[in-house]
């Protein structure tokens, strides 16, 4: 497994409903591509809790589109990255920096079999001088701990290991919990090989 995203911050101003009818008339292009888990569309509103009604605490301070990926083969991450997919991005936004990091736990929650709406992203460093196998052995027990949250669709880790950080991401069946991490909205989820993902630890 491997992860992927790609975040690109919009202006202040800008009109949301933009990126909204891009997914809506463009999101199920990769229902079916080969090689990928799955592709969660998201997007966050400035001055919201990553939906598009306004949030109690943990507002989002910008508009931004950040579209994350796991992809079960790297030929198929290669196929998206190479191919007409991702000119697309670069045609309309100019060349994202993209963000990758090695699979190491993947789980499926009780929300599973339903459509999630929202998602956290929370990126966590491994401190200097600690082990990094037994600071990742431990958060993979907290993804298979924190999968059986109700609400939970699914949960997977990831490392990058230039800069040593540790990388959460979870989707929910309705709102992320704001301690969650950063939340979005999910416009649409393609998930053409998720059954397929290997769940649990990834080595």
């Amino acid at each position: 497994m491997h992860a992927m995203q790609y975040r690109i911050t919009l202006p202040a101003d800008y009109d949301m409903k933009i990126i909204r009818r891009r997914v809506e008339s463009r999101g199920h292009l990769l229902d079916d591509f080969p090689g990928l888990g799955l592709k969660a569309y998201l997007i966050r509103e400035r001055g919201t809790g990553g939906t598009s009604q306004p949030e109690v605490g943990g507002e989002s301070p910008v508009n931004q589109y950040a579209p994350f990926y796991l992809w079960n083969t790297p030929q198929g991450m290669n196929s998206f990255l190479w191919g007409p997919g991702f000119q697309g991005i670069i045609d309309d936004f100019g060349r994202p920096e993209v963000e990758h990091w090695t699979g190491l736990a993947f789980e499926h929650g009780p929300a599973a079999g339903r459509v999630p709406r929202a998602a956290a992203r929370r990126a966590v460093p491994i401190p200097p001088g600690e082990d990094p196998a037994a600071v990742i052995d431990r958060a993979a027990g907290t993804v298979r701990e924190y999968a059986g949250t109700p609400g939970v669709h699914s949960a997977a880790l990831a490392v990058d290991p230039r800069h040593w950080e540790l990388l959460h991401f979870t989707l929910w069946e309705h709102t992320a919990p704001a301690a969650a991490g950063d939340r979005y909205e999910v416009l649409h989820l393609s998930a053409p090989e998720r059954n397929t993902i290997e769940t649990g630890r990834q080595w």
